[in-house]
């Protein structure tokens, strides 16, 4: 059995939802890896970013996004409207979070404005697609299909800053 496994370092725009088409890298990483038979996870260890698995389109916008993930953006954003100040519906953080943030000031991921905490549609839009997608791999080929590809999804667009993607590889070499 073999077991190998990366990160993949991914930086967000910080000011719109972030879609990183992760599809080649993890393709390269499992022929890299040798497994013929098995699976691969791909996931992430951050509260407000998913991996999901959807079509390619080829068509993109003036920011370069394709046009399936901007709708599926625009339609997120009719459900989970975005939390751009403390005046909103959202009681997420609350004064007993944000002490505990100041708290850790001394870990550069939570130093900085308080308002880049304003995020709780990241938290709740990353809850609802989940943190990760598993992959056959049969023959030393990823089973996505051919038109099927991953992105790792940062929802949170308060600030820019570089997201981790790990891509775990397990089975018969």
């Amino acid at each position: 059995m073999t077991v190998k496994s990366e990160v993949l370092d991914l930086t967000s725009n910080g000011h719109r939802v972030t879609f990183h088409n992760v599809t080649d890298q993890v393709k390269q990483f499992v022929k890299d890896s040798g497994v013929q038979n098995g699976i691969c996870v791909v996931q992430s260890p951050h509260t407000t970013c998913s991996v999901i698995f959807e079509e390619f389109t080829h068509d993109r916008d003036f920011n370069g996004d394709e046009y399936l993930l901007v709708d599926m953006s625009r339609l997120l954003d009719k459900l989970v409207p975005r939390e751009l100040t403390e005046n909103t519906n959202y009681k997420y953080p609350g004064p007993k979070h944000i002490d505990f943030l100041h708290s850790i000031q001394d870990n550069p991921a939570y130093k900085g404005n308080d308002g880049t905490v304003l995020n709780g549609d990241a938290h709740i839009r990353a809850s609802m697609f989940g943190a990760s997608e598993t992959f056959v791999i049969r023959d030393g080929v990823l089973q996505t299909g051919t038109v099927g590809y991953i992105y790792f999804v940062d929802w949170d667009q308060n600030r820019v800053r570089t997201r981790h993607c790990n891509v775990l590889v397990e089975g018969e070499a």
